[in-house]
């Protein structure tokens, strides 16, 4: 582009005075005056998932298929990429149990990999009716359920395929998955270590020394509970007044944002840390003030009382369950951070640079700040962030939060980024950074 910054697509079209790309499942849009030049060939940096993806979470997580089935039969279910309902309900009039539990789990697997998990989660509930003990469609089921944001169902799930399996290297990874996402760590490490004894994984030998990292700090930990929340604290360092300053501050801000986004998580687990094992455990860089990764570990070192700035951190990091389980894991990184931000509240702290980095086209855009952030120095994390809070707060001062809510409802159903905006607010990307633009421009430009 123009202003310096490369975009890597898998497709490249013109149309008129814009260009348009593909990357992956989403299309965008820029105008044309903007782009130097198209260049083919070459391998995305993004492709590689260690780049894209936040250094504090856990790798990417998908059940093994164990199931076997014949090519026939999945071409019977997924003709032209889309599942054939009616020939799932010819498949019911066979009587036959098992071939009934197969298809039905094909079109959830499908589904699934898809990042549509309603869909996938009906289609899986009734293949476990026909063959409830199957451990691989009981695996599947116990992500799903990990990836919307329900780890504690699906524990009796995972328990279940192991029970089945009880020397399947694959049930016992995904049973460490969902103990390590229901706050269950040294079950998860003893179901890894045991994965790992059947068969050598790097991504579960990844998974051991994350959750081997988190237990050894809070070895001294104690724990306390409230309504929604899980506490793990330091004893000799937490004083009882900073705890329970600390959930009655997270029960506010669970009231808050239960009215405002109209989901209720399930109990959510707190690490607080008081010393550099924060960093030690997370991996995250330096400028890194607190992570949510399924847990929301939050550094108070220094701390005796729960300050404004502490209290605006904790609102933000349990404002990416919420969203997490609204979009079911699936809102790109600058509309999560965008409305985690604007939730604190927070206002923009350089709105006129900002206004003048739209102006003159060197704002990154929008499909660029996607994944993880974690991956950008300070200042590139600065702007990115600002950039995330002002979208995000473009689409609630034009269309209101509800619209904001439908939005990650239609990424929870499997919609991409894109699709999800077009249908509720009538804007594609490019659209959307052209309005957010003009609004910026309007308040703070000169």
């Amino acid at each position: 582009m123009k202003n310096g910054r490369i975009i890597w697509a898998d497709h490249v079209r013109e149309n008129g005075a814009r260009i348009e790309y593909d990357v992956g499942d989403n299309s965008y849009g820029i105008p044309k005056a903007v782009v130097e030049r198209i260049d083919t060939g070459g391998v995305s940096p993004q492709s590689n998932p260690a780049a894209s993806g936040d250094q504090h979470d856990l790798p990417a997580f998908v059940p093994a298929d164990n199931l076997k089935n014949d090519a026939g039969l999945i071409s019977r279910i997924i003709p032209d990429d889309q599942v054939d309902e009616g020939q799932l309900a010819a498949l019911e009039q066979s009587g036959n149990g098992a071939t009934i539990a197969a298809g039905y789990f094909i079109a959830g697997k499908h589904e699934f990999d898809h990042g549509r998990y309603p869909k996938a989660r009906n289609y899986l509930d009734t293949a476990l009716r026909f063959d409830g003990q199957n451990p691989t469609i009981l695996n599947y089921y116990a992500a799903l359920l990990v990836k919307t944001g329900r780890a504690s169902e699906a524990l009796p799930y995972a328990e279940r395929a192991v029970r089945s399996a009880p020397d399947s290297p694959d049930a016992l990874t995904v049973l460490g998955y969902v103990q390590f996402a229901a706050d269950r760590d040294q079950d998860a490490i003893r179901s890894w270590k045991h994965s790992l004894e059947l068969r050598p994984d790097g991504t579960v030998r990844q998974y051991l020394e994350r959750a081997e990292r988190d237990a050894s700090a809070r070895v001294n930990y104690s724990e306390r509970e409230s309504g929604h929340f899980t506490l793990h604290y330091e004893g000799s360092q937490t004083p009882e007044a900073l705890r329970n300053q600390l959930l009655a501050t997270l029960e506010s801000a669970y009231d808050d944002l239960s009215r405002q986004l109209s989901i209720t998580p399930r109990s959510i687990a707190v690490v607080i840390y008081t010393d550099q094992a924060f960093f030690d455990v997370t991996q995250a860089p330096t400028w890194t003030g607190a992570v949510n990764d399924g847990k929301l570990r939050i550094p108070i070192r220094g701390l005796d009382s729960v300050t404004p700035e502490l209290a605006r951190v904790l609102k933000h990091e349990l404002a990416h369950s919420f969203i997490n389980q609204l979009s079911a894991g699936r809102c790109p990184q600058w509309l999560n951070e965008g409305i985690a931000q604007a939730v604190e509240p927070k206002v923009l702290s350089s709105g006129s640079r900002l206004a003048e980095l739209y102006r003159t086209q060197h704002e990154i855009p929008l499909n660029a700040l996607e994944a993880g952030f974690m991956r950008f120095s300070p200042l590139e994390a600065a702007v990115a962030y600002e950039e995330s809070l002002a979208a995000a707060q473009y689409i609630i001062d034009t269309y209101g939060m509800s619209d904001l809510q439908r939005v990650l409802e239609r990424l929870g159903e499997g919609s991409s980024t894109e699709a999800a905006l077009r249908a509720v607010i009538h804007s594609d990307y490019g659209q959307l950074e052209e309005e957010v633009g003009k609004y910026l421009g309007s308040k703070y430009g000169q």
